[in-house]
């Protein structure tokens, strides 16, 4: 596999696994404090998406270096290849929260909690 399609995978990977996991601990964290911990859960899920991406782009995106390359130097590729990157890591990240969002959901109809 070729380092743009590895680059890829672990962007998704990574901002979900932010998500994922943040989300798992802010419920523990509920819980030992007597908070409801699907609501905390779902609370962080939603407000961390963009620190989420900003951890999966550390490795890829190299600020304004690419962009600045891309620009002035013609290579729109590189620009290109960026975007994906930013748009897999959003997807990602939205990913989580959606899971997030579906064991909140199954909470609240298993449960009855809100």
């Amino acid at each position: 596999m070729s380092d743009f399609y590895s680059n890829l995978v672990n962007n998704f990977l990574i901002a979900f696994g932010v998500i994922i996991g943040a989300s798992l601990f802010a419920g523990i964290g509920a819980i030992i404090t007597d908070h409801p911990p699907l609501k905390a859960m779902l609370d962080l899920a939603g407000s961390i998406k963009i620190w989420a991406m900003a951890v999966a782009l550390g490795d890829t995106f190299s600020s304004f270096a690419v962009i600045e390359k891309g620009l002035f130097q013609g290579e729109i590729k590189s620009i290109l290849k960026q975007a994906v990157y930013v748009l897999t890591a959003i997807l990602g990240a939205n990913t989580g929260y959606l899971f997030i969002k579906l064991i909140h959901r199954c909470g609240v109809l298993w449960h009855n909690i809100e």
